[in-house]
């Protein structure tokens, strides 16, 4: 079979053939359609991650789409965290417990662009945030795929208004285009003053933060919650520290909340992407995305990680 392996952590993945896995107790063969390249993927294979470095030569992809039985399904993988292989390759051998059967119409190629980061996004502001309709959301890094499908959500969910925040004037144009009801460019390290931009657009304060970025950006969405308000952060991408000042929690009696995909389990996850996949079929959830082909997985994998893609790169496997 095709597949493309990683053969020394910080290299990007050659494709060539080598032998199909063997499924072992309780695994089923699973035929590739779609693998996207997502920051887990990345930062695995640098060999930096906490999962230690991982033995190579491997096969990367943490997540994927495909066929068996007849059915076509999602499925995860724990490539790079540990021994084994992903789904960057014709073939995966995945535990046949955690497959996730998609709904007729289910688009294999938005479901793997979607994945892991909607089900982050979906768990942080439903389960970990406590969205409630009517409720006005912040969704930082709003141009991203998390932010994206999280603008999405959050107006699914019911939320009376959201707000958006991003960098560039690209990442700002896919956050409009997800439904922002107003965006606001993160273009200053001045807490204040984006404290005032947010405020300015927001209808009253805020309920909910969505926070993937930290930094300053987190330290400013905080000002404007309402007293009681909620800040759920699920990542670091702007700064691992924030100066989010102790008035201001102690003030409004927030409440700052950390949230990792790590901490689902195979039902609660199985339940996100079922519902991620139903609102896809529907027209309801999608996320900028580029198709590579498999044999392109080495460009492709470099582009990512130098962020030069529209957005998040699905290889096509088939």
């Amino acid at each position: 079979m095709r597949a493309a392996q990683i053969h020394a952590c910080g290299e990007p993945p050659v494709v060539a053939e080598r032998p199909a896995p063997v499924p072992g107790p309780g695994e089923v063969l699973v035929e590739v359609l779609a693998a996207p390249i997502t920051p887990l993927d990345l930062l695995c294979a640098t060999g930096t991650s906490y999962f230690g470095t991982p033995p190579t030569p491997y096969v990367p992809g943490v997540q994927g789409v495909g066929t068996t039985g007849g059915r076509t399904v999602w499925f995860p993988t724990t490539a790079g965290m540990a021994p084994g292989d992903g789904s960057m390759a014709e073939l995966a051998a995945v535990r046949e417990s955690e497959l996730v059967e998609l709904p007729p119409g289910a688009d294999p190629v938005a479901v793997a662009a979607l994945g892991l980061s909607a089900v982050a996004a979906h768990q942080a502001l439903g389960r970990r945030g406590g969205l409630e309709a009517g409720e006005q959301v912040i969704v930082l890094g709003a141009g991203g795929t998390v932010g994206q499908a999280a603008v999405q959500l959050a107006r699914l969910a019911g939320a009376r208004r959201v707000v958006a925040a991003a960098r560039s004037a690209t990442a700002r144009e896919r956050a409009a285009r997800a439904g922002a009801d107003a965006v606001v460019p993160l273009d200053t390290d001045d807490v204040g003053e984006l404290a005032a931009r947010f405020s300015a657009v927001l209808d009253g304060p805020a309920d909910l933060v969505l926070d993937p970025l930290f930094g300053v950006p987190a330290a400013a969405a905080a000002r404007v919650l309402r007293p009681g308000g909620r800040l759920v952060n699920l990542g670091g991408s702007a700064s691992e520290t924030s100066p989010i000042d102790s008035s201001t929690l102690r003030g409004r009696s927030l409440s700052l909340l950390g949230y990792t995909n790590n901490e689902l389990t195979p039902g609660r996850r199985a339940a996100a992407i079922t519902e991620i996949a139903e609102h896809s079929a529907h027209g309801r959830l999608s996320v900028v995305h580029e198709t590579i082909a498999l044999d392109d997985a080495g460009s492709a994998w470099r582009r990512q990680a130098v962020g030069a893609p529209s957005g998040r790169i699905v290889l096509s496997v088939r």
